[in-house]
């Protein structure tokens, strides 16, 4: 049977078609890299998935409309009952699996405890579907349903090939193959088109094993300025006050952190260094070197202002797995205890209340004092576990270890 126009399908339908068998390869190939990959990696591969994954989805629901408003062509007339049969079956399969897949996966981003954002390819925002954030049998049903129909689009993509194959190479009057690739020759088993399609399908397979998303940035991008930092009101002692408590520190041992200031952390992910900041955090600091037993400091933390110079892994911290902040929105160090180790240096012995967990805390700093003016500088560490930060599989530390380093770098001026 001679090949015509109205015997394959349009221009449109053929485009839409090979896209998206493009794309569903590409992400068999991304599935198969993501169970393999660890770390950075493996969060810039599943971010990558998802962008992929919703391509798929919006290109599907347009093929279907495209379909729906023209008829595709008809099948050749040599088809018997079954085949016609087997025929539909198969494509309505394919719109399932085409839909059902990133629609599942979308459940299963929106119910996670993660609550990571998407940004299709790094740049559009795409929303979570509302009431389903830290659903765990949401979150299941779409594990659930995804694993199912990855399956079943394995299934479908060999019947596809196999009965594609089957008509072209042993049937001389189905034009089956160039219903979507014009100019097959049915029966001629040296077809350019297939080696054509071949290629292309392994060049999509294998593009999810060669391309390299970007992972996440190791730190947040340095900033000439630091954000502004509140600082609570401190009502000065009034003079019958300071009559009666000589022992009270003076006016002048009361220090207003100046802008330029920061605390900062810094873990590991896989062995890849990940860095970060608090950009909103309150201090009162009363601090005399010459009254270290009347000295106090005071800071709190405001957990949602991490920063680690990615949106995605930032907006990871804040879910209950985390830092929680729905639960435990600040952090507050604080100490009244301090002693001279050496020349310009101390040792605060405090309290970090985090996460709803209170432990000591023991900060070492160096101070510099120059007239009116101070500089901090000081490095602790802690263990996060302890706090309870990372929970289910974050609570093993093979990725993430447990010990966190916490450095700051104060400048001050005398209030």
């Amino acid at each position: 049977m001679a090949e015509t126009k109205a015997s394959r399908y349009g221009v449109v339908a053929m485009a839409l078609h090979w896209v998206i068998a493009a794309a569903i390869l590409f992400q068999v190939g991304l599935g198969g890299r993501m169970e393999d990959a660890h770390g950075p990696e493996k969060f810039a591969v599943f971010q990558l998935h998802k962008s992929v994954g919703i391509t798929i989805l919006l290109a599907s629901l347009l093929r279907l409309g495209w379909r729906l408003g023209h008829r595709p062509p008809p099948m050749p007339a040599s088809f018997v009952g079954w085949e016609r049969q087997l025929a539909r079956i198969t494509h309505a399969g394919f719109y399932v699996a085409m839909l059902g897949l990133p629609l599942t996966g979308w459940v299963i981003v929106s119910a996670s405890r993660l609550a990571i954002p998407t940004r299709l390819y790094g740049v559009i925002p795409w929303p979570n579907l509302p009431g389903l954030a830290g659903d765990k049998a949401w979150e299941h049903a779409g594990e659930i349903g995804h694993g199912a129909l990855a399956w079943a689009t394995y299934g479908l993509l060999a019947m596809h090939v196999a009965g594609a194959l089957r008509h072209q190479l042993f049937s001389r009057d189905e034009p089956v193959l160039g219903r979507m690739a014009p100019g097959a020759v049915p029966g001629r088993w040296l077809e350019p088109r297939i080696a054509l399609i071949a290629a292309g399908a392994a060049t999509a397979f294998l593009a999810a094993h060669w391309v390299r998303p970007a992972p996440p940035a190791a730190a947040p991008p340095p900033t000439v300025e630091a954000p502004v930092i509140a600082e609570p009101a401190v009502t000065p002692s009034t003079p019958a006050e300071k009559s009666t408590s000589p022992a009270s520190p003076t006016l002048s041992a009361r220090w207003r952190v100046a802008r330029g200031s920061t605390i900062s952390f810094e873990t590991a992910w896989s062995g890849a260094p990940v860095k970060g900041r608090f950009e909103r955090w309150t201090a009162d600091i009363l601090f005399d070197p010459e009254a270290l037993d009347r000295s106090r400091v005071s800071v709190s933390i405001d957990m949602a202002s991490a920063v680690t110079g990615d949106e995605q892994r930032d907006a990871a911290l804040t879910a209950p797995d985390w830092f929680d902040i729905a639960a435990h929105p600040r952090a507050e160090f604080t100490a009244s205890r301090f002693e001279k180790t050496g020349p310009d240096r101390y040792l605060a012995h405090g309290k970090l209340a985090l996460r709803g967990v209170s432990r000591p805390l023991s900060l070492p700093f160096r101070l510099q004092i120059d007239a009116d003016k101070a500089r901090v500088r000081g490095v602790t560490s802690l263990d996060r576990t302890a706090f309870g930060v990372g929970q289910g599989e974050w609570t093993s530390t093979d990725q993430i270890p447990a010990k966190v380093t916490l450095s700051i770098d104060l400048r001050a001026t005398r209030r």
